[in-house]
């Protein structure tokens, strides 16, 4: 496993923001909870720095680890830059709010809106799974209306699981984490970097020759929502591929959920990435869906009710 750079240190200044604290970071970025100086609002600041292509000197500055690696760093940078600056435009109440975006230190910093509330993978982890129905048909489709705004500009998130939702007071959705985004369509020997998320991921992000698309990001969104049913990741895309054992959402969870949701994370969740919705707003109008008459829905005992009420706002 390699081994992230090192983050900056409490109290650096970047701009016209401090940094507070490091709140995690992943295969491509770094962020910290920061406020601004004059203002006093607090923010939260991602840095481009992928831990495969860079490295950090004592001066603060992020450098490519070796020529080889130079090339696909200033490129990944520049492609982080744009993108920053794409997604500074769109404007949507359940996607993050990025406010600012800036060259220092030989990379990029993005600056977006801190919002009070509880991540949905620390909600999963310790609930276990077993959300409900109301949760699944209220959250989802609202995500999916910021996808679907998200595609129209021709980018993809290409990251969508548990730990990029935050879930604000009230139940109310947000998408996070634009670190890993991407225009499309192209192929995965054209991008920067790599990103997967295991069991959120689908095929197309493993192979070189994978092309991602819409149906790319639909995917983790099946993903997700299963997740929230089964408490734990999907089999990975990569070991379906190899042999799919995966059972189907219908048969496994058909007593606790409406066959129509179930149909629609199966459908998304298809590992051939022709067969799975093409779009974000047929997979929204599958989502909506619901059973014909007569048909039997069982509904699991938690409500998104509960769900809010029980979340520890503004703790942490």
């Amino acid at each position: 496993m390699k081994q992230r750079p090192p983050s900056l240190p409490a109290g650096t200044r970047l701009d016209r923001y401090r940094i507070d604290r490091t709140l995690g970071g992943g295969g491509f970025s770094v962020v910290y909870l920061a406020s601004d100086i004059e203002s006093g609002e607090v923010v939260i600041v991602k840095e481009y720095i992928p831990s495969r292509l860079a490295t950090r000197r004592e001066d603060h500055g992020v450098v490519p680890k070796d020529e080889e690696a130079a090339g696909r760093f200033n490129r990944g940078r520049m492609l982080f830059f744009q993108e920053a600056s794409a997604l500074a435009t769109l404007k949507h109440p359940n996607i993050v709010n990025v406010l600012s975006f800036f060259r220092a230190n030989g990379t990029v910093y993005m600056v977006m809106e801190y919002q009070d509330g509880k991540n949905l993978q620390a909600y999963l982890t310790a609930r276990g799974g077993s959300l409900s129905e109301k949760f699944l048909r209220t959250v989802f489709p609202q995500l999916l209306d910021g996808l679907v705004l998200i595609h129209s500009r021709d980018l993809l998130h290409l990251d969508i699981k548990p730990g990029n939702i935050h879930i604000r007071p009230g139940g109310d959705p947000l998408l996070l984490d634009f670190g890993a985004v991407h225009g499309f369509p192209q192929s995965r020997q054209s991008q920067p970097g790599q990103v997967i998320s295991p069991g959120f991921s689908p095929i197309e992000q493993y192979e070189v020759n994978g092309y991602v698309g819409p149906w790319t990001d639909i995917y983790a969104f099946g993903a997700t929502m299963r997740a929230c049913i089964e408490g734990k990741p999907p089999l990975t895309a990569k070991e379906r591929h190899a042999r799919d054992t995966l059972k189907s959402a219908r048969n496994t969870f058909r007593k606790r959920y409406s066959d129509s949701l179930l149909a629609a994370i199966d459908w998304a969740m298809e590992v051939d990435p022709m067969l799975r919705p093409q779009s974000a707003a047929a997979f929204r109008e599958a989502l909506l869906a619901e059973d014909p008459p007569g048909e039997e829905t069982v509904e699991p005992p938690s409500t998104l009710e509960r769900f809010v009420g029980s979340l520890p706002w503004g703790k942490g």
